[in-house]
């Protein structure tokens, strides 16, 4: 076998545009729609967890006297959902990795897609009774297990098709992409709550949000079905490549002819662990600030709806706004110093940026550095994260093992964290719960990232 063999060639820019654009539109609309669900989850806890229904705009949100039962509950379906990711980046990576990244990629759009729309037209508990939760919440398994598929797939296409010395930057548009489908879910919750009555929001204008998903899925589903392999032809044949390096990423040569067996398994459920240690902080924090921030204003602060979603769209401007820069600086100087700084920037500034929200004397330009600030730091985490995670696995099964990591610290660390802020800060009334929980996931996770070797990202992808 050949060097060239070994290491094709770069793909043409072109080539390389299209797959980029192909794995970032399927992962906004993904994102999008989890975006919409954080912002209306009290709206969505009156029209679906409220015993009395809820059409009408006092039922379970505005304020600190809204019904903290139904919000818990409304996040229990969150945090549900997101624990069938892992069965879905199993299932979706097992196919990527064997049939194809394009087969995979198509498909958890397409579910998706289905998912959101069929959200927007379920009949609330005021129509079907007891029925409706249950609905919704089989609906959110199903996004769960498309979303489990998607970063997998996606990320091995936007890193396996990046120029040399990119592969950080291709890998953050994933990050990115996050950032604009939230962004663009606070941004459509804030111009429905905007032009629409509270009854009407509460009564039908939330709808309009998961609706659009459909034409949004449609696009991304084409750009999908035209989208190439990416270059070095299709997947090895499982135990034809070699192993999880013992550090959990690029390994050496002679690993090429190990046996493939129990040592090789246990090898990469190590990795899988070591990775789920070095994003627990990017998932948790996160979570705490860009999705669960909108209803934890609401309900323990005291914060108007309108005035909680724009503290949302300013975070994830915040967020957005350093993913790029972070995922090429991480391609200069490494993964290691970048993330590493974002994990400890938020242990050290969750609770000082938190008491700036909370402070009654803090003028609106500080609260709106503050929550820019906060979005920024986690943009130094989830800038190198995807391209971190496709560097400790080889291509055979780099679908499966950097999708089952990211969902599995998902699954504990993200999507519990509206559950356990919530449920948290209703049982003790203190409100600084959300930097608790960032403070301490980040505090954790940096030992795991002091493990990165410094040369990671200049090594070739196996």
């Amino acid at each position: 076998m050949t060097t060239t063999d070994l290491h094709p060639a770069p793909p043409p820019h072109a080539a390389a545009r299209r797959a980029l654009l192909a794995g970032s539109a399927g992962n906004l609309v993904e994102w999008y729609e989890f975006g919409v669900y954080g912002c209306f989850a009290t709206v969505i806890a009156a029209n679906f967890f409220t015993v009395h229904g809820g059409s009408g705009a006092g039922s379970a949100a505005e304020g600190p006297g809204g019904d903290a039962a139904a919000l818990v509950a409304t996040y229990a379906s969150f945090a549900l959902a997101f624990f069938f990711r892992p069965v879905g980046a199993l299932l979706f990576g097992r196919i990527g990795d064997r049939y194809g990244r394009r087969t995979a990629l198509v498909l958890v759009i397409g579910l998706m897609t289905l998912a959101t729309t069929l959200i927007g037209l379920l009949p609330t508990r005021a129509d079907i009774g007891a029925a409706a939760p249950w609905l919704l919440t089989f609906l959110r398994v199903v996004q769960g297990l498309s979303a489990g598929g998607e970063f997998g797939g996606a990320v091995s296409v936007m890193v396996e098709y990046a120029p040399p010395g990119r592969r950080g930057l291709y890998g953050a548009w994933q990050s990115f992409t996050v950032a604009l489908g939230l962004l663009a879910g606070a941004a459509t919750a804030a111009a429905l709550a905007t032009v629409l009555p509270a009854a009407a929001l509460y009564a039908w204008g939330w709808r309009i949000p998961f609706l659009l998903a459909l034409p949004l899925g449609l696009v991304a589903l084409w750009l999908r079905t035209a989208l190439e392999e990416p270059p070095g032809g299709p997947p090895p044949a499982p135990g034809s490549a070699g192993s999880v390096g013992s550090a959990g990423s690029v390994g050496s040569a002679n690993e090429a002819t190990a046996p493939a067996g129990s040592a090789t398994v246990r090898e990469q459920v190590r990795a899988v662990g070591l990775g789920i240690g070095r994003i627990m902080g990017w998932s948790a924090a996160g979570y705490a600030f860009l999705v669960v921030l909108p209803s934890h204003l609401q309900s323990a602060l005291g914060a108007s709806f309108r005035d909680a979603l724009l503290a949302t769209t300013l975070v994830n401007l915040g967020f957005a706004a350093s993913i790029l820069p972070a995922g090429l600086l991480s391609d200069r100087v490494g993964r290691r110093p970048v993330m590493l700084g974002g994990a400890l920037g938020v242990a050290v500034s969750a609770f000082p940026l938190l008491h700036v929200l909370q402070s009654p004397g803090a003028s609106p330009q500080a609260r709106a550095a503050a929550v820019l600030a906060a979005g920024a730091l986690v943009g130094l985490l989830a800038g190198p994260g995807p391209a971190m995670l496709a560097e400790m696995f080889p291509r055979r099964v780099r679908c499966t093992g950097l999708g089952l990591s990211y969902a599995l610290a998902n699954a504990v660390f993200s999507g519990c964290a509206g559950l356990f802020v919530t449920a948290l800060t209703a049982r003790t009334g203190n409100t600084a719960v959300p930097a608790l929980y960032a403070a301490t996931a980040c505090a954790l996770s940096a030992p795991a990232l002091l493990t990165l070797r410094a040369d990671d990202h200049r090594e070739p992808l196996r």
